[in-house]
């Protein structure tokens, strides 16, 4: 049973064709590599999942069943958290408050319902300490490093119960050490059944830890295949359409 299937996806804006045709599958736990040049259609493809777009043609199936995603909300009820390139955190909040950012845990105290700040706090701690991360639910985001912040980030995924993960150019702009912390995270989610979508243009993260990569062109599908059967070169060739096909 695919974790993600989509099949014969296409997405036009008036006469721009921005998807034509994609079919892709992916499985529970599987990390796929993302890749194109800009304007290729990675950033459709992934909106298209996530909920932000409606297709013009082709099916979404999760878990085998055919799904139809009308706003993000819905995605996210079957199972799709987005981790954004800019994270969509708030730098003067603590950890905690980020990782319950728009489902704060509540308690009633008389008539009125007040927020839990206290659980929330111990919940990310748990959640932390999972991904073993040395984030802590009381540091303010601004203070942190960029790997912390895609802890934050991937915390909050995994508070929803996450079966599919979209990753957008996690290691862009991080220092070599933060990037070996974002891709042990990665690893984390892969090892505990989460399929994960990597958009990036740093062709060693990926090779590191996907276990398939495929290729996006001017809108289609190029390439799909397993990581450990492909290269680097081979790889950029399909980016810049040296190689037609894999």
């Amino acid at each position: 049973m695919s974790a993600l299937r989509l099949v014969n996806i296409s997405k036009n804006f008036g006469a721009i064709h921005a998807l034509s045709g994609v079919t892709l599958e992916i499985e529970p736990g599987e990390v796929v590599g993302l890749m194109g040049d800009n304007g290729a259609g990675k950033s459709t493809l992934v909106k298209v999942i996530a909920g932000n777009f409606a297709p013009s043609e082709g099916e979404i199936f999760i878990s085998d069943e055919k799904v139809e995603f009308h706003r993000p909300i819905d995605a996210q009820r079957a199972g799709i958290e987005v981790v954004y390139q800019d994270l969509a955190i708030c730098n003067n909040l603590s950890a905690a408050s980020n990782v319950f950012l728009g489902r704060e845990m509540t308690k009633q105290f008389g008539p009125f319902r007040i927020i839990d700040y206290a659980g929330m706090r111990a919940k990310s701690a748990q959640l932390f300490e999972r991904l073993k991360s040395e984030t802590r639910p009381r540091d303010l985001v601004w203070r942190m490093s960029g790997g912390q912040r895609q802890a934050v980030a991937i915390a909050r995924t995994l508070l929803s119960d996450a079966r599919i993960v979209l990753m957008d150019e996690p290691t862009a702009a991080i220092s070599v050490r933060q990037v070996a912390e974002v891709l042990k995270l990665i690893r984390y989610l892969s090892d505990h059944g989460i399929a994960v979508v990597l958009i990036s243009h740093r062709m060693p993260d990926v090779f590191e830890v996907a276990d398939k990569i495929a290729v996006l062109r001017r809108g289609r599908l190029v390439a799909s295949k397993r990581a450990a059967d492909s290269s680097p070169e081979e790889i950029t060739g399909l980016i810049t359409g040296a190689i037609e096909a894999a």
